[in-house]
């Protein structure tokens, strides 16, 4: 059952501050996954808040799909558009650290239907730009 409980953005701004140090330094230790699952689920519910609908899949793998972007509901069977990347590669998307088509031209994003690029549109979901914890 997806969760209704809408989601507060100061948690979502929090979460993905006890993630920006290895969002911005791919050299630093991941973060506890408690934290890094924390900022996957609230960025993307975030997203799917801002962008109410079913028309787009985004699946962030182990953590959390959503569904966002206004239009037809698809129920069953794979849906027609969809998007699904892997933590890192998401959270830098919500942060602003990463555009959309750099990330599928890197092979970090794959895009599949004509309705997944609507994502962009609501990108970022909290902009980190050069923000680091503690600034």
């Amino acid at each position: 059952m997806p969760n209704k409980k809408p989601v507060d953005a100061a948690e979502v701004r929090d979460a993905m501050l006890a993630v920006a140090e290895w969002l911005h330094d791919d050299t630093a230790p991941p973060p506890p996954r408690p934290a890094l699952a924390a900022a996957v689920r609230l960025t993307a519910r975030a997203l799917a808040q801002d962008a109410p609908g079913a028309s787009v899949e985004v699946r962030v793998p182990p953590f959390v799909a959503v569904q966002c972007i206004p239009g037809p509901r698809h129920t069953r069977g794979t849906p027609p558009n969809v998007v699904e990347t892997d933590p890192r590669t998401w959270l830098l998307l919500a942060g602003g650290l990463l555009g959309v088509e750099d990330a599928a031209a890197r092979g970090e994003l794959t895009a599949s239907g004509s309705r997944a690029g609507e994502i962009a549109d609501h990108l970022p979901v909290i902009p980190l730009q050069n923000r680091r914890p503690g600034e």
